[in-house]
């Protein structure tokens, strides 16, 4: 079944500018907000720009909620819930939009720093699914928080910024890679030999003819030498790492690629090109009569877990928590309300690489420049971990698009035995309402550097609005 390329609709200088306006607004906000924490903190200051209330107040003053109040809940500076109320009862239902905030990356051990031969590093541990060979010899910077024992939180970005210095994972050089070269890619890297360089000058004190103790200091001139300068920026010791979430990230802005300027090469792609679009749908979409809400959330790339996963009760409390605020007590409110809802779980799909087409079953894959991505399922060969939604709910989806006109496609994570993968689709589809994957389609997806094509975000983006109008 054929796509149209979506590129075609916007032969129309006013609807391209529109279309080139909203993708450089996204540019700069993966370039800015690399870690969920930023964005986090970007989605709650937008939210209440654009008049939407913090729940937390609403609680707070036992204060009462109804049809058209905007209101948010920030989930521990991690990610977030955003509901616009519609006039029907909440127990009718929801039309949500969900999509996470965090992607792949390095993040600092409890106790990372160390000196080896007069060199400072830091030792990391992976997060999420990633090649590990692709992290070395590139630009990486270090955003995330220290939070001192007096709960003081100093917040950390080293290396986005112009004149920042940047930091990095050394290779070893061709000329001594002979046993290197014959190892496996999975195994050319090592997770344990991913180690940041920050340093090598030793501090100037410590090398003063004095005692054992300065002596002592001497061997790590260069470590101490760094924990001078955190000290002078920061007002931290080396023990204030144990209470710190300090993030790896490639350094530098998301560009414009291609001589057309039609894609994006950034990173985080996976999964912000779904949450932005998310997020300023539900943002520009005037209330109606059902409610709306956003889901923005933390921890998809290693299973959803934890306080701040899709797998918590986060959503299903603040849910209770706005039926409250309206007036309605008890779990059957509750379950109704979710049951009665129907969801597009926004995450990005595979796109078609010309460079690797045996992983792919060309009827059924993603293609740059045809529209949002629906995955009926996901999973991995026999549908393992899918949430395979209905097909009444997919001729549903169907229908609200192509009234929309907006372009989508259908596809599966490449060939059924090739491998796999999920979202936080099954998830949702815990609570019983009606769940499908969609998404951008993206190239070099979990890499440091990964692209998306700019239409394919805009049409996502209207895409979202006509389902929070219609589903």
């Amino acid at each position: 079944m054929e796509r149209k390329n979506a590129w075609s609709k916007y032969s129309e200088d006013d609807k391209k500018k529109a279309l080139m306006a909203f993708a450089e607004d996204y540019r700069k906000f993966i370039s800015e907000n690399k870690t969920e924490r930023e964005c986090t903190s970007y989605f709650e200051a937008e939210a209440k720009k654009a008049g939407f209330v913090d729940l937390e107040e609403v609680i707070a003053k036992n204060g009462k909620l109804s049809a058209g109040d905007k209101v948010y809940r920030n989930n521990r500076g991690k990610g977030m819930a955003l509901f616009v109320l519609g006039e029907e009862d909440l127990e009718n239902g929801m039309n949500i939009l969900g999509a996470h905030i965090d992607s792949p990356r390095m993040d600092l051990k409890q106790n990372p720093l160390y000196e080896d031969t007069e060199m400072a590093l830091l030792d990391t541990h992976y997060y999420g699914g990633i090649k590990k060979y692709q992290w070395v010899t590139l630009p990486l910077a270090l955003h995330g928080v220290i939070v001192k024992k007096d709960n003081t939180v100093v917040k950390v970005s080293v290396g986005d910024k112009p004149g920042d210095p940047v930091f990095g994972v050394s290779d070893l050089l061709i000329h001594l890679s002979a046993d290197q070269l014959k190892k496996d890619g999975s195994t050319v890297v090592e997770g344990e030999d991913l180690n940041v360089l920050i340093g090598s000058m030793p501090l100037q004190e410590a090398v003063a003819d004095a005692d054992e103790k300065e002596q002592k200091e001497q061997k790590e001139a260069v470590k101490a030498n760094i924990l001078k300068i955190l000290k002078d920026m920061y007002d931290v010791e080396e023990e204030d790492f144990v209470s710190a979430e300090i993030e790896v990230v490639p350094a530098g802005e998301a560009r414009d690629y291609g001589f057309d300027r039609s894609m994006i090469m950034g990173y985080g792609h996976d999964d912000r090109v779904c949450a932005y679009p998310s997020f300023k749908a539900i943002l520009d979409t005037a209330p109606g009569k059902r409610s709306y809400a956003c889901l923005l959330v933390d921890k998809e790339e290693i299973g959803s877990v934890g306080a701040t996963g899709m797998e918590s009760r986060f959503f299903e409390n603040t849910v209770a928590e706005v039926l409250h605020a309206m007036g309605k007590d008890g779990d059957l409110y509750v379950r109704r309300a979710l049951a009665n809802s129907c969801a597009l779980s926004s995450d990005v799909s595979a796109a078609f690489d010309p460079n690797y087409p045996s992983v792919m079953e060309k009827k059924n894959a993603a293609y740059f420049g045809k529209g949002l991505v629906f995955n009926k399922y996901t999973g991995s060969r026999g549908k393992s971990g899918s949430n395979d939604a209905s097909a009444e709910y997919m001729g549903q989806i169907r229908r609200i698009f192509d009234d929309a006109k907006v372009s989508y496609q259908t596809a599966e994570l490449g060939k059924v035995d090739q491998g796999g993968g999920g979202t936080i689709a099954y998830i949702l589809g815990n609570y019983a309402m009606s769940v499908i994957d969609s998404g951008v389609a993206v190239l070099n997806m979990h890499a440091p550097w990964e692209i998306i094509s700019k239409v394919d975000l805009y049409e996502g983006y209207l895409g979202y609005i006509a389902f929070l109008q219609n589903a």
